[in-house]
């Protein structure tokens, strides 16, 4: 059984069914936004580790989301593994209850909004459990069979956790996406595939009309498209997403500074423009939103670029 959705929500539509309907908002990065609210994120858990530490640190940080207009909340399972708990001390059963908590964490910020709303289980690459910066190469060594092993089990516990929708996101490469969509196939879940990429290729160097074309006839799959990267790489491949399947595509890129894993900082200058959403939603996209070092001002004015005209 599913948790009770809320009131806000019609009965019986989904995420799906407001995709095929127009554009729906997504959040932006949930670590920068932790940050400013002066949480120290330089553990290998990253966020995750609030969920056992501070969980009130990621409901107030979804809660600013939801005030800036996000109409989907992604949850801080990101980073959270059985694998990554259980260097911490943190046994399996209570893992699996903090990442279910992850899940209720955003419905409860969600519906403080009092307005309709989805939530998103968030469910990174396996290199995001090494905590070294992989998850921009990718093939890590496993075999998709070895992946799909270590996905599953948290597939399983987020997925009954009664998230609406499963994000497997900022996949590096197709072998790790193939693992993912065979670790999700026996849940009654809907999923978005996203890949991280850079000029125009997946993060392993592979091309992205064979990464998107991955979910050609897979029913589960809501939305296709690329997270974590640059906004000029996110402009590419919408467009490449959009000619490749007929999925609607989501989008939601980093602020445009790059991430040293060495350092663990970011560098560079930002160039996320809120108004690109507009060539985006032109190009296909459906799902739209920003994620590292984009936050609720971001996210807020992508709100108001999307927002009909006045008068209309």
């Amino acid at each position: 059984m599913h948790p009770a959705r809320t009131q806000e929500v019609p009965p019986g539509r989904t995420l799906g069914d407001a995709l095929a309907e127009g554009t729906v908002l997504l959040d932006g990065g949930l670590s920068n936004q932790l940050e400013a609210q002066g949480c120290d994120l330089s553990d290998a858990l990253w966020s995750a580790r609030l969920l056992a530490d501070a969980p009130q640190q990621i409901e107030a940080a979804h809660a600013a989301y939801a005030r800036a207009g996000a109409q989907v909340l992604i949850t801080a399972s990101y980073q959270a593994t059985f694998e990554g708990f259980g260097r911490r001390g943190i046994g399996r059963a209570r893992a699996a209850e903090l990442m279910a908590g992850s899940v209720a964490a955003a419905r409860r910020a969600g519906a403080a909004a009092g307005r309709e709303f989805w939530v998103a289980a968030s469910i990174g690459p396996y290199g995001a459990m090494l905590a070294d910066g992989s998850e921009y190469r990718g093939r890590y060594g496993p075999t998709v069979r070895e992946l799909e092993r270590f996905h599953r089990p948290r597939v399983e516990v987020l997925a009954s956790a009664g998230p609406d929708v499963l994000a497997l996101e900022t996949v590096p490469d197709i072998e790790e996406a193939e693992a993912l969509l065979r670790a999700v196939e026996d849940f009654q879940v809907p999923v978005w595939l996203s890949f991280s990429v850079a000029d125009g290729l997946t993060r392993a160097g592979q091309p992205l009309a064979e990464a998107f074309g991955l979910v050609a006839g897979v029913d589960q799959v809501v939305a296709v498209g690329v997270n974590c990267c640059d906004p000029a790489d996110a402009d590419r491949a919408v467009e490449v997403a959009s000619a490749t399947t007929a999925k609607p595509v989501v989008v939601y890129p980093n602020s445009g500074e790059e991430w040293d894993a060495e350092g663990r900082t970011w560098t560079g200058d930002g160039s996320f423009e809120p108004s690109r959403v507009r060539a985006w939603q032109r190009a296909g996209a459906r799902l739209v939103g920003g994620c590292c070092r984009v936050g609720p001002s971001t996210i807020a004015a992508l709100a108001d670029q999307l927002a009909p005209p006045p008068g209309r």
